[in-house]
């Protein structure tokens, strides 16, 4: 059965914003006592804005969608609390870049959705995933990814600086679209690290992110894979598969198998030992810019926490020459990738390490994802494949830096193949 709330089939059904308020606050009523993935909503808010929109002279490419948008990235309604005690209740009165593209292409902001503080640690909150409340949605786009895993919303924004949005996307079962580092600006967004950070994107239909690609002005792109069969595939285990789980071993077997079944030539692909330190030099440079984002924090917030007050005091001991080589490799990497790249039509690896983990007290492993923010290339999570336990797990497609469309083709593709929804090739 189709989904009739995905951002595509309120645009072609030609909802109101009205209506799809409504939906909303129904579906909000009943999942968030059990997933409680907002921050912030109030259902008469939302009645006015939809009204609002609706009286509008024109319908705009994403009118009345719900949108959640997480807790750090600002809005101009809602405060922007951050997850920080600092900023409870904090009301900038300005909207991000990005929240202020969509509110002119007519979208309804539903909220503000659960962040780790300051969308900086994996500690855990009180989100709990969709599918089992027993276990993490992921972070630190918690509430994003499993607010529109729960339908409470169409489409949400998350920041991934580690794997803040691929690893949710993954946990919960749905899109998450990390895209190409600065193509949507970050205006508006709390600073951690300016290499790394990038907005993301959760979607329960490829096609969602395809009508996103179109509002924020991504590159067109000239003949699109619209078919598996031929399509080059490169499946980069990365320098940190010894942290994969069995499980998700065993579901990128599936993915692989599932990928060939449908006709696409899968091959691997062995990265060259250059990129064997680059999830070092992804926590380095983070260590050093989180040191400059979050010193006025630790000086203006007392009990902060101390992960905030290491970064300032820089006990990892990083050095202006440890700083420098962190830099020069991943400038190094993402060069050799974009070469590498050339070699296949789309290249495919772990969104994470396996299942969402049970407990909420740590949002899960990274460890499949930074390498990737940090060579600043799109990814786009595909879900339908499940672990031992039942719970999802998804897939990854990463092309060349703003080569965005071309993930989100493949992506919409393996979805299909993993949901049995494409022929077999003989």
């Amino acid at each position: 059965m189709s989904d009739p709330m995905t951002a595509t089939a309120i645009r072609r059904a030609g909802l109101s914003a009205a209506e799809t308020a409504e939906t909303v606050i129904s579906m909000i009523e009943t999942r968030e006592p059990e997933v409680q993935a907002w921050a912030y909503f109030d259902a008469a808010e939302l009645r006015a804005q939809a009204a609002g929109i609706d009286a509008r002279p024109e319908r705009g490419p994403l009118h009345g969608v719900p949108v959640g948008v997480k807790d750090v990235i600002l809005t101009k309604d809602m405060p922007t609390g951050h997850n920080s005690a600092r900023y409870l209740g904090s009301r900038p009165g300005i909207d991000a870049a990005c929240v202020d593209t969509l509110r002119a292409a007519g979208a309804l902001i539903v909220g503000k959705t659960v962040t780790t503080e300051f969308a900086a640690t994996n500690r855990g909150g009180k989100t709990r995933n969709p599918h089992d409340p027993t276990r993490t949605p992921g972070g630190s786009s918690s509430g994003s990814g499993a607010a529109v895993a729960a339908e409470m919303a169409s489409l949400a924004l998350g920041t991934q600086t580690g794997g803040s949005t691929i690893r949710p996307a993954s946990f919960n079962g749905i899109f998450g679209w990390k895209p190409t580092w600065n193509a949507i600006s970050r205006e508006g967004l709390k600073m951690y690290s300016a290499t790394c950070d990038t907005l993301g994107l959760y979607a329960r239909d490829a096609d969602d992110f395809e009508l996103l690609a179109d509002v924020f002005g991504f590159f067109e792109m000239p003949d699109l894979p619209a078919t598996l069969p031929g399509l080059r595939i490169g499946f980069a285990r990365t320098p940190t598969w010894d942290q994969m789980e069995p499980g998700g071993v065993q579901a990128m077997e599936e993915a692989v198998a599932r990928m060939k079944d449908a006709g696409a030539e899968v091959s691997e692909l062995t990265l060259p030992p250059l990129f064997d330190d680059i999830h070092e030099a992804h926590r380095a440079i983070l260590d050093c810019e989180g040191r400059s984002a979050f010193l006025s924090e630790v000086m203006n917030t007392p009990g902060i926490h101390d992960e905030f007050v290491a970064k300032t005091e820089n006990r990892r001991g990083e050095t202006p020459a440890s700083l420098r080589s962190a830099y020069r490799l991943a400038d190094e990497c993402r060069g050799l990738y974009d070469d590498i790249a050339t070699g296949y039509d789309i290249v495919m690896t772990p969104s994470a390490t396996g299942e969402a983990p049970e407990g909420l007290d740590l949002t899960g492993n990274a460890a499949m994802n930074s390498m990737w923010t940090l060579l600043q290339v799109p990814v786009v999570s595909a879900p339908g494949l499940t672990g031992p336990n039942g719970m999802p797990i998804g897939v990854s497609f990463v092309a060349r830096r703003y080569e965005d469309r071309r993930a989100i083709a493949v992506a919409k593709l393996a979805a299909k193949a993993f949901a049995g929804a494409l022929e077999p090739v003989a």
